[in-house]
């Protein structure tokens, strides 16, 4: 039963110690932001698109969607 249990607390104590190497601490240095700013990396890669698409959603919901001021169903603001 001893066995079993420092067992169980040593595969523990391994799969804590790989889930917490996976988290970085360190911010992502000015060097690599270049990387990250590109037009592709980006979640949505039209802004004209995006902002129509938000715009139909505001004006159909009849709320804001935190973007803005809020306004009525039917299109006009």
């Amino acid at each position: 039963m001893r066995n079993r249990v420092s067992v169980y607390a040593i595969g523990s104590l391994l799969l804590g110690v790989l889930l917490l190497n996976g988290c970085a601490t360190t911010p992502v240095q000015p060097w690599e932001r270049g990387r990250l700013a590109r037009w592709d990396m980006r979640w949505d890669s039209d802004p004209l698109q995006a902002a129509m698409d938000s715009h139909t959603h505001f004006s159909k919901e009849g709320s804001d969607g935190h973007i803005g001021a809020a306004g009525g169903g039917c299109g006009c603001n």
